[in-house]
């Protein structure tokens, strides 16, 4: 009889302890808008890189854009906006020609180096 009155109240005290809507929604927990700006640029020739990008945001919404070299000599730059209410809008533009040579010259490659450190000092036995 003790363990069914335990067992009992076992089931009751899993039950309380549920919550009763299981598919309810679950606060979120939601920041205050931070203003924030970045921008960087990358142009290496040797290797022929060529991209940046920049943005800004006042907490709201965002405006920025950004550039790459594309491998048939044009530039791509595209200037956005992005806002919880109109979602993202970008406008895409290219200046220059495309170019498609007949003939390419080699491949860019990059010769591997080896490492090798050296000591800045050289220890001296701490023994006699």
């Amino acid at each position: 009889m003790l363990s069914r009155v335990a067992l009992l109240m076992l089931v009751v005290g899993v039950t309380l302890a549920l919550p009763s809507d299981p598919y309810a929604p679950r606060p979120v927990y939601k920041e205050d808008p931070i203003p924030y700006n970045f921008a960087y640029g990358v142009r290496d020739e040797y290797a022929g890189t060529d991209f940046g990008h920049n943005e800004d945001s006042d907490g709201q919404a965002v405006k920025g854009s950004y550039t790459v070299q594309l491998p048939d000599g044009r530039k791509q730059t595209v200037n956005y906006v992005a806002d919880h209410y109109n979602g993202y809008q970008a406008e895409v533009s290219y200046y220059g020609e495309a170019q498609y040579p007949h003939q390419y010259g080699p491949p860019v490659t990059f010769k591997p180096q080896a490492y090798h450190p050296q000591p800045s000092y050289k220890p001296q036995p701490s023994y006699q």
